[in-house]
């Protein structure tokens, strides 16, 4: 029997699994380390090593070699949060760190921590704590750091080591070392410890949640389950307390000071392989970021550059960073988004910056878009000069150290994916075992209506006429900021041409909000997360109706996921004169339940603005119901809380409107099991199919 595309599509998690990832660089380009499973059905990923010299691919660990299992039944809490946080679904080796030149590689198995030496062939068990999470090589590859409940330890790089705490408290309500949900969910800061070039001192985060909020996932499908605290700041409510310690091994500790008041938010911190640590601070407004020095004997900070932005100051991964003694950052000037060298733009206004990827004295290695939808790997040497380091057309990613670079190029609409290592002397192809999905999407991209919308619309796979009869349609989007959708490459569209394959038009919209457009679009939606969204996906649906005459406006579906989600019920409430069903999946219906930094960035604070809140809540609308919808949440969700979709389930009952609710207990904001993400599509389909009168035979 045929595999079902929905099977297929679960049981690879959406076809990453085999793919090789999470690729460093060692400083001097000699050596390249990532992470891949076996097969493309295989979660557990291995660490692999590449010596560039050779040409040679080296299997470092395999875990289900060295435990019973892959290594992840027994995580601590706080991995499994720090995992959701990254959307990780896979199992095995999902992080690791290494010293400056990839010798010393450290990560974690069921909560125990393992050190490879590469040189020697060996991977270590050290005698750590049980619950370690987040191990990190000292540079000099000596020592190990780590964190272990809600204290930051070190233990020595051996296997009879001694393993000694470096700093705890013993209320619960602090932590050592990690980082807090908000710098891990909104910016893009995952850890919480940073060493120094010398090894003997760590830059240490502390985090306080006593003030913050309170809230509960509880597990309704097991009754004797005691509900799960959780410390979330919500819109309006009280951050984390987070300060900065230098702590040396022997013991001495010196706090860092800035104006932690004025600046609550620690955005970034680093220190190797400068003689002082660098922080960047961001005001609760998000309107001004300071770049901090530290002098690490006194704590005293010292202020190396400032942006201020009348709506807010973008956080650009990678950034801030140095090429040699000058300040890297990515800033928006005017129409774009540029790179800056001490403070001078150092790219064009077409190209719109994404991220910085490496840097070091010779050159600094980033990712930009001249068009949104695709994503180019870039290269400024010492001398000012750029180039640009890939031809086709996609969605391309890097690594890079030394003269080493790696370049990812996913499979795109017309293309398989390729990872090479590229180096002074040459190319090294990186291997994959991923499986092959078994459609192959086909969208048609156009740029439509006056705002030039980027869009993609994609027709059944047996469909050949271009005058046949009109079609269904279904709107596919996500539409919010940080996210796109319309994208050269294929993986965005293997589910909407699955869904198109059941006889319907896809239509996807990436409208004002998203990436890649220049600061003037990103801010677009200041104050008002909902009117230029869906203002957007209308507009291109009439004017892509006119370029495709199937496209029936008579059935127009709309289904989406997180803001995708609350752009989908909105579609339904707000205008149900165009739109005749929705599909929302863990949408966000009040945005005063969502995190402080995402959305106090678009609409402010509650108590100064209460009206942006009002106006872009979707209780507000559940009177206007009169469109099928059905509402999708995991029980266990603690970015977007069932909450969400339970207080619209009450306000909609409440007010008369049938609706439907499907509560998926043990489920996060991810969907990856297998059972889940499968029937999640075929219910969808179905319901589809009902709400639109369709033949579920077609």
């Amino acid at each position: 029997m045929t595999e079902s595309f929905p099977r297929q599509h679960a049981r690879t998690r959406g076809f990453t699994l085999g793919a090789p990832r999470s690729f460093s660089v060692s400083d001097d380009g000699s050596r390249v380390a990532f992470l891949r499973s076996a097969s493309g059905d295989d979660p557990v990923n291995q660490l692999w090593v590449i010596e560039t010299a050779t040409e040679t691919e080296q299997l470092v660990a395999n875990p289900t070699q060295m435990l019973a299992g892959p290594g992840d039944e027994n995580l601590p809490p706080a991995e499994r949060a720090r995992r959701e946080r990254a959307r990780e679904s896979g199992r095995g080796i999902v992080a690791y760190a290494g010293d400056p030149s990839l010798s010393k590689i450290a990560f974690t198995l069921d909560g125990q921590v393992f050190l490879a030496d590469i040189t020697t062939d060996i991977v270590i068990s050290l005698p750590t704590e049980p619950g370690a999470f987040d191990p990190r090589p000292s540079p000099d590859g000596q020592r190990v750091a780590y964190v272990s409940g809600t204290g930051l330890r070190v233990v020595d790089a051996v296997a009879e080591g001694i393993d000694r705490l470096v700093i705890d408290e013993p209320d619960d309500t602090v932590s050592w070392g990690s980082a807090e949900f908000i710098a891990a969910e909104e910016m893009g800061r995952s850890r919480g410890f940073w060493w120094a070039p010398d090894s003997q001192r760590l830059l240490v985060a502390r985090v306080d949640t006593a003030a913050v909020p309170t809230w509960y996932i509880a597990s309704p499908d097991d009754p004797a389950a005691s509900p799960v605290p959780m410390a979330y700041p919500a819109a309006g409510t009280v951050n984390a307390e987070v300060s900065l310690a230098i702590i040396g091994l022997d013991g001495n500790r010196v706090d860092v000071s800035w104006d932690r008041d004025a600046y609550e938010y620690l955005a970034r911190a680093s220190w190797a392989p400068r003689t002082n640590p660098v922080i960047t601070v961001q005001s609760r407004d998000q309107r001004t970021v300071l770049i901090l020095e530290v002098d690490p004997h006194t704590g005293a900070t010292t202020e190396l550059a400032r942006q201020n932005d009348s709506h807010w100051v973008e956080l650009v991964p990678g950034t801030p960073t140095w090429t040699g003694e000058r300040l890297v950052t990515a800033e928006d000037r005017d129409t774009a988004r540029c790179l800056v060298i001490d403070g001078n733009a150092a790219t064009p206004e077409t190209l719109q910056v994404r991220a910085v990827v490496a840097s070091s004295e010779h050159r600094v290695v980033f990712t930009a878009s001249e068009d949104p939808t695709d994503v180019h790997v870039w290269q400024l040497d010492a001398e000012g000069e750029l180039d640009r380091l890939t031809d086709n057309p996609g969605v391309h990613s890097a690594a890079a150290g030394g003269g080493t670079t790696v370049i990812v190029r996913p499979a795109g609409t017309d293309r398989d994916a390729s990872v090479e290592v590229v180096t002074p002397t040459g190319r090294i192809p990186i291997a994959s075992s991923a499986s092959t999905p078994s459609l192959s999407p086909s969208p048609q991209f156009s740029v439509a209506s006056r705002r030039e919308l980027r869009t993609a619309v994609l027709y059944p796979s047996d469909d050949t006429s271009a005058s046949g009869e009109p079609l269904p349609v279904l709107l596919d989007p996500y539409g919010g900021p940080h996210a796109q959708r319309v994208l050269k490459a294929r993986s965005p569209f293997l589910v909407s041409q699955w869904i198109a394959d059941q006889g319907f038009a896809v239509v996807i919209t990436d409208g004002r909000g998203t990436p890649a457009r220049g600061p003037a679009w990103e801010r677009a939606v200041a104050g008002d997360l909902a009117h230029p969204v869906l203002e957007d996906q209308i507009d291109a649906l009439d004017a892509l109706a006119e370029m495709h005459p199937r496209l029936d406006l008579g059935r127009v579906a709309v289904r989406g996921w997180s803001f995708g989600g609350y752009l989908a019920a909105l579609a339904v409430l707000a205008r149900p004169d165009r739109f005749h069903a929705a599909i929302a999946g863990a949408p966000v219906t009040d945005w005063r339940l969502y995190d402080t930094h995402y959305t106090e960035r678009y609409l402010g604070h509650p108590d100064h603005n209460p009206e942006a809140y009002t106006c872009t809540s979707l209780l507000e609308l559940a009177d206007h119901l009169t469109r099928p919808l059905l509402l999708i949440c995991g029980l266990a969700d603690d970015n977007v809380f069932a909450a969400h979709t339970l207080r619209l389930s009450q306000a909609l009952f409440e007010a008369g409107r049938p609706h439907q609710v499907l509560p998926l207990p043990g489920v996060t904001h991810m969907t990856p099991q297998e059972q889940v993400a499968e029937n999640l599509l075929l219910l969808q389909r179905a319901f589809l199919f009902d709400s639109l009168g369709l033949n579920q035979s077609q």
